[in-house]
């Protein structure tokens, strides 16, 4: 989908900002930029669609040179999404989607569908939100909406610049996983730019990591962290290798459906008796169509009359979607030790404990030593 062939910058002071880059971009990768600054990640993503000129080399998308493209016609075709997010003040959400749209020529009422439709992808509820200005949105929200902006003429490539930099550390998480969710769905090919590398591991098919410059290493995540290349690649990367590694598996692969799980309407003595059979302080319990409630431990059940009354919902819980290295952080936060893994309607799934993250920490420890 997108090549670079031996591809250079150097800017007009004299400054190499990339030296000889070649990669290749398969249709729906997701390829990540990584660097420390002034690595020129960011410089190798915007000349991708001549927001800066190449000064050697070729980029070509789709076997076509974009040297070759009308710019104007070339950067319609490619979503594009910033840090600072760049929405335009004086527009109303629905007109920041449409943006390009416009330019397309789509009709108003096409574009206002189509405005819907996105708002709805990212979350965000399109009869509260359509005719919102940007300065009536959250930070969060306004991500959200320039994400919906980069998805506007439905683009087989995105371009994204560190696009969840600038918010807090919980919002970030809770967009990096939806972004996914959408990237599952709609298959778009990738080139974003980020110099956290758990973001990199977590987000990424394959890492493109640069060093002043040039390309040091070009691997998916689990090659990344299994062999670096060069010392700078293992420092960069860091010393926790093999926890890093639990964002390359998500609950769905290490969770286990548990033996036996309550009904919110057995009795008191049911609940005991399948607690004090397994010899556990706490089990799972389901309403009738599935539904996840919470956990039912053995203690609150000597001063309860019901399971509903000694019911404690849980804080937290994963989808089966959710990296390891996250899961292991709400077992951490968890009175139980573990967490509930639920489908999009509540379902119960399955469980993740900490034995299952052990016994995946010790095969990679096994591995490291072979």
């Amino acid at each position: 989908m997108i090549r670079l062939e031996h591809v250079s910058k150097v800017f007009a002071d004299g400054t190499e900002a990339v030296k000889d880059l070649s990669l290749h971009i398969s249709e729906g990768e997701f390829c990540v930029f990584l660097g420390p600054s002034g690595c020129g990640k960011t410089t190798s993503l915007k000349m991708i669609n001549r927001l800066i000129p190449i000064t050697q080399g070729k980029i070509l998308i789709q076997g076509i040179d974009t040297q070759q493209r009308n710019v104007n016609e070339l950067r319609r075709d490619i979503g594009y999404a910033i840090q600072n997010i760049g929405l335009f003040p004086h527009l109303t959400v629905a007109q920041n989607i449409g943006t390009v749209p416009m330019l397309k020529h789509w009709p108003r009422e096409k574009r206002r569908a189509r405005a819907r439709e996105l708002l709805d992808l990212v979350g965000m509820p399109p009869d509260t939100f359509i005719d919102r200005y940007p300065s009536e949105l959250s930070g969060g929200q306004q991500q959200r909406v320039g994400v919906a902006r980069c998805l506007g003429a439905d683009p087989p490539i995105l371009l994204m610049d560190e696009p969840f930099g600038a918010i807090d550390p919980i919002t970030r998480t809770k967009l990096q996983g939806e972004f996914l969710k959408i990237q599952e769905r709609l298959q778009k090919t990738i080139a974003f730019v980020t110099h956290d590398i758990d973001e990199a591991i977590k987000m990424g098919d394959t890492i493109a990591l640069m060093k002043d410059g040039e390309l040091v290493q070009y691997a998916d995540p689990a090659t990344l962290l299994a062999e670096p290349k060069t010392r700078f690649v293992r420092d960069f990367v860091g010393a926790d290798r093999v926890l890093k590694g639990l964002r390359l598996l998500r609950a769905r692969d290490v969770m286990k459906m548990p033996k036996h799980v309550l009904r919110i309407d057995d009795s008191i003595s049911q609940a005991v008796e399948a607690l004090d059979a397994r010899r556990r302080q706490w089990l799972p319990a389901v309403d009738d169509s599935g539904r996840f409630r919470g956990w039912v431990e053995r203690e609150d059940l000597e001063s309860s009359e019901s399971l509903e009354e000694a019911l404690t919902p849980a804080v937290t819980t994963a989808s089966p979607r959710t990296p390891l290295n996250e899961a292991l952080s709400m077992m951490l936060a968890s009175a139980t030790g573990a967490v509930a893994v639920l489908d999009d309607e509540d379902a119960l799934l399955g469980l993740l404990s900490f034995g299952a993250i052990r016994d995946v920490l010790a095969a990679d420890d096994e591995s490291d030593r072979e």
